[in-house]
This record gives C-alpha cells, sequence and structure tokens, in this order.
C-alpha cells in the first residue's frame, strides 16, 4: 500500500503502547481511524488527542476475545467510515510464570485475548475487506516470543506462536486479493503488558488471580533485547504496511537466537540419520 491517504485502519488495543504509536503515525499519513480499546478512559483520551489534529477517528470499546463485540466493531467501521482497508490485530496481555504452575485460568484469559483476539478479528473482517474489493493490509502483533520460546512465559508463547502462524497463512491466502500480511515480532517494547491483569475479567479471576510479569526494563539483566520506545516500533509497522513486508523485526538482537532455532531444527534431519 503505497499510498495511505485517506484510507481507513482500524486498531485494537488502540488507546496505549503500540497500537496508539501506530495510530499516530497513520494519522500525520491522512489515515482516517477506528481506535478499539477495552479501558474506555484511555480510549477517551486516545480519540481526543487525535481529533485535535484534525484526524476522522472514531473510538468504540470493545473486548477481542468476544467475537460478538468484534463484529461489531466491524459494523461500526464500515458503517461510519464507509470501508476498511488497514486491520492492525494488535491486542494482547501476558501472564508470567512457569508452565507447571499455571492455572486454567491464566490460559483461557491468555488465549482468548492473544489468539482468539486476531482469529475473531479475521473472521469479522476478511470476507468484508475482499468484497470491497480495494486490497488492504493486515498486520498482527505477535512476539520474539513467538519465534523463539521463552522461558517463564510459556502461555503467551504458544497463543504467539499461534499469531504467527494464522500469519502466514494469511498471506499466502490474500496475496490474490492484494491483501498483505505483516506480524510484528519484538523483544521488549516499553509498553504497559507488564501490567495486564489491569484487564483480567472477574470471571477469570480478575487482577488478583494473575501471576505477575517480569519486569521488562533495562535494569532486568535477564531478559534479551533493548527496551525499544513505541514510536520507535510504530514506524517500522507504517513502513512494513507501504513495503507489504510480512516479518517485522525491530530487534536486530533477535536474530542469532531466531537463527539458532531453525539451527536446531534443521541439525535434527542428521541426528536423525545417524541414529538409523
Amino acid at each position: 500500500m503505497e499510498h495511505l491517504a485517506a484510507k481507513v485502519a482500524v486498531i485494537t488495543g488502540g488507546a496505549s503502547g503500540i497500537g496508539f504509536a501506530t495510530a499516530r503515525r497513520l494519522a500525520s499519513r491522512g489515515v482516517r481511524l477506528v481506535l478499539a480499546d477495552i479501558e474506555e478512559s484511555a480510549l477517551d483520551r486516545a480519540v481526543t488527542e487525535l481529533s485535535a489534529t484534525g484526524t476522522a477517528v472514531e473510538g468504540v470499546v470493545c473486548d477481542v476475545g468476544d467475537l460478538k463485540a468484534v463484529q461489531h466493531l466491524a459494523d461500526i467501521a464500515f458503517e461510519k467510515m464507509g470501508a476498511v482497508h488497514i486491520v492492525f490485530h494488535n491486542a494482547g496481555i501476558a501472564v508470567g510464570g512457569p508452565i507447571a504452575e499455571m492455572k486454567h485460568s491464566d490460559w483461557e484469559w491468555t488465549m482468548r485475548v492473544n489468539l482468539w483476539g486476531p482469529i475473531h478479528g479475521v473472521e469479522a473482517f476478511t470476507q468484508r475487506m475482499i468484497a470491497q474489493g480495494q486490497g488492504g493490509h493486515m498486520l498482527f502483533t505477535a512476539s520474539f516470543a513467538g519465534l523463539v520460546p521463552n522461558v517463564g512465559l510459556g502461555p503467551y508463547c504458544v497463543s504467539k506462536y499461534g499469531v504467527v502462524a494464522l500469519a502466514e497463512v494469511l498471506r499466502r491466502e490474500l496475496r490474490a486479493h492484494d491483501i498483505g500480511v505483516s506480524v510484528l515480532c519484538p523483544m521488549r517494547v516499553a509498553t504497559n503488558i507488564g501490567h495486564s491483569e489491569r484487564n483480567r475479567p472477574g470471571e477469570l479471576g480478575g487482577p488478583e488471580a494473575s501471576p505477575p510479569v517480569l519486569d521488562q526494563g533495562e535494569d532486568n539483566p535477564n531478559l534479551a533485547g533493548q527496551v525499544l520506545d513505541v514510536e520507535n516500533v510504530a514506524t517500522q509497522v507504517v513502513d512494513a504496511i507501504i513495503a507489504n513486508r510480512l516479518y517485522i523485526l525491530p530487534h536486530e538482537e533477535s536474530r542469532t537466537p531466531i537463527r539458532r532455532r531453525f539451527e536446531r531444527i534443521d541439525q535434527t534431519y542428521d541426528e536423525q540419520k545417524a541414529t538409523g
């Protein structure tokens, strides 16, 4: 998508972090916006800030884990804006700790938001984008943890591996419709995901039930990769839309562990042959 002016973008998790930073970048290029978020107060602030710049923007409170809510989001977007060209499935949460200590509700909440959220978005938007015949772009926020296993983030890794697979398959399937696909796989970014428990619903235990995620700051020597500013990542997200780039890999530091993972997979063929 070389020309973004007057296009329409829908962004989930759009009131803060990577989502809102990307919204600002797109707004500066003349893109009209529909921001979705589960936090109404943050969403109101985001809409107010963007509206003050002259950007056409709608805010929709939305729990991406609820299919009907995402279908309602799609209805509002097409009704208010007339078309949708870019969908950024960005909303996400995390719980921390060893897999053996995870409760069923930890798994359920993680999958509901991180994997079912993007699936719901694909269900709600894809056919309508194909039918409008104007091409477009779909993006997904996964993680470095969707390419390389991260100890202490088991449910998160499982959900993000699924998001990467979803994006990779869609990339092939939507090519004929001139709809590009990108998947964002960063290491640490300066967002609020380390405090996801604030949005954990009561039926899944509420905030107090969430195992804490490790501190994501630079002062934690046990985590790889520098902490990137959201503006840096948002710039790469918009560049990927324009270039129709599948993988968005903001951290150069992730290159070596990603390569090692695939080298280990490749080496298995030789090991199997050697053992007959």
